[in-house]
């Protein structure tokens, strides 16, 4: 299998990504190593924190060979989109829609996940290559959001980032979301209670998606 589409298989195995914001290196680390512990294997390590880069290396070297996914967030063109593939980065995710971040990750057949809040952006990063794309601010768009889009682009895939809680990830998983992205529900309570309260978040989340998965 083609290394680009492995990894995709790969992530939508996983299905739940952490959105990793670190206040340290070490943070970024602890944190990231923490979740995937409690069950949240895919790894979006965001430029938001310091040495992301240095974090992404250290993960895929230890963690290669596993069903952790390491890949890189908050990424805004396409010098930081490289230099993360080159320090073991296996998807890239921004904010925005960056058709020159589409084109390096294309280069070294690594997905990337652009943020897209309309129908315009979206159609624009299937015409790039991009085959799934980031539902962003999800929070501010809803689940919705997702079935109406797929009324006129049925082939395109969405993971929501922002907004996304055990209270609602079933709404979101019913509206058509390939995957989600959780964010601060898993670090709510790192400043006081260390990396184990991100375990147990990133646990919760795990047993949660197995309940709705085992229902359908």
């Amino acid at each position: 299998m083609a290394k680009k589409a492995e990894t995709i298989v790969q992530m939508q195995k996983n299905f739940l990504f952490a959105v990793v914001r670190g206040e340290s290196e070490e943070a970024g680390y602890e944190i990231s190593k923490a979740v995937y512990e409690g069950g949240v294997k895919n790894i979006e390590v965001t430029f938001s924190t310091p040495g992301a880069e240095k974090v992404m290396d250290r993960l895929s070297k230890e963690f290669a060979g596993t069903d952790m996914v390491v890949g890189a967030g908050t990424v805004l063109d396409a010098v930081t989109a490289r230099i993360s593939i080159l320090n073991g980065a296996r998807f890239i995710v921004s904010p925005t829609w960056v058709p020159e971040i589409a084109e390096i990750c294309n280069l070294y057949t690594v997905p990337y996940l652009p943020g897209c809040g309309t129908v315009t952006e979206i159609q624009q990063a299937l015409q790039a290559g991009c085959e799934i794309v980031k539902v962003f601010p999800g929070g501010v768009l809803g689940a919705g959001f997702i079935k109406d889009v797929h009324g006129p682009l049925p082939q395109v895939e969405m993971m929501p980032s922002g907004g996304v809680n055990i209270e609602n990830m079933d709404t979101w998983i019913n509206n058509g979301a390939w995957a989600v992205g959780v964010g601060s529900a898993l670090t709510k309570r790192y400043k006081t209670d260390g990396a184990d309260s991100c375990r147990e978040e990133a646990q919760k989340f795990a047993d949660r998606l197995a309940e709705i998965q085992g229902g359908k």
